[in-house]
């Protein structure tokens, strides 16, 4: 094996890991995909309350350009014309204040409504992906260094050796011969050996 192919291993090669694997992957998915589909209900439900803020603005607006019109009609009256415009003017300007408030209003809104959506979605993507990443890295990096060891002149008593100071329950199941399994690995006994090599290789998923 390449260490091309070494490093582009990212799922184990024995089932049950492999299986463990792609069911966390699945799940990261899963919360990803929920995380965003609540935050764009949020966002939505949030929105909702900009409505008034839009009949305000559409008010503001209606009522500026009616009494503009107004004031542009007032001003064709001889004499008193500008003096009856300023009245409509002022209260026109009143209503584009009115306007920009109820645009200011929608502004605030969506910002709110953008910060809650990014909130919910960045928080709880950020700890899944985190937690998946890290077990998968970490999964990677001993993958590559036990399959440099399987591959390299010697790496079966090394291997062995793994297995020697791991969890014992897994030594249960090969044949100890008389001294005990360590006395074997010291007098190299390959059958020893290669049998405590497979363990360390079923330990990380990996075929042996």
């Amino acid at each position: 094996m390449t260490g091309q192919e070494q490093s582009m291993l990212l799922y184990a090669q024995t089932p049950a890991r492999r299986s463990r694997q792609i069911l966390a992957d699945l799940i990261a998915v899963v919360v990803a995909a929920t995380a965003v589909k609540f935050a764009l209900a949020v966002h939505g439900a949030i929105m909702l309350l900009a409505e008034p803020g839009r009949k305000v603005e559409s008010s503001g607006e209606s009522l500026a350009t009616a009494l503009d019109e107004a004031g542009d009609t007032a001003s064709e009256v001889p004499l008193v014309g500008d003096l009856l415009k300023k009245p409509f003017q002022s209260a026109a300007d009143a209503g584009t204040g009115l306007a920009d408030a109820g645009q200011s209003f929608q502004d605030i809104i969506s910002q709110l409504a953008t910060l809650a959506a990014l909130v919910l979605i960045v928080l709880p993507v950020a700890c899944v992906l985190l937690l998946w990443l890290l077990v998968r890295l970490r999964w990677i990096r001993r993958s590559a260094t036990i399959r440099g060891l399987r591959d390299a002149p010697g790496g079966d008593d090394l291997l062995a050796l793994r297995a020697l100071t791991g969890p014992p329950r897994d030594l249960s199941a090969i044949y100890v011969p008389p001294g005990g399994l360590a006395d074997a690995w010291r007098r190299g006994d390959r059958q020893v050996v290669s049998a405590l090599s497979e363990i360390t290789l079923r330990r990380a998923g990996l075929r042996p």
